[in-house]
Parts: C-alpha cells; sequence; structure tokens
C-alpha cells in the first residue's frame, strides 16, 4: 500500500505493507497530537482514522501565540 505524507511542505512517498492509523503515522515521526491537525485527501480527520492505499495525508503545525 503506498500514500503521500506531506509534512512542512514536504512530500514523502511512504509503502506501507500493514493498515495504518493518522495516530500510527504520527508516532512514527515523533509528532505529537497535540500539536498538529491533519488532512485526509483535503479534508480534516480524527487520529482514528484509517490511513487507505493512495491517500495524501497532510499534518499541519499548530502554531501557539500570544
Amino acid at each position: 500500500m503506498k500514500f503521500t505524507l506531506i509534512i512542512d511542505d514536504e512530500k514523502k512517498a511512504m509503502k506501507i505493507k500493514e493498515k495504518l492509523t493518522i495516530k500510527d503515522v504520527l508516532k512514527d515521526f515523533d509528532i505529537p497530537l497535540e500539536a498538529v491537525v491533519v488532512k485526509k485527501n483535503g479534508e480534516i480527520v480524527v487520529e482514528e482514522e484509517q490511513v487507505d492505499d493512495g491517500d495524501i495525508i497532510e499534518v499541519i503545525r499548530v502554531i501557539y501565540g500570544g
């Protein structure tokens, strides 16, 4: 199975053998769930969302300020 992962405007073609969730992908890249919003094929999704073949997963970092 293949999908595209976009982090910080950098595209990465990913190949995996097993089904993953968004949470699994973030964990593999040491990205804290609390610090990002994730889009799957242009739609905002929750961490339990399954990654499917051909998906485009975009990780958007949330910036805090005051």
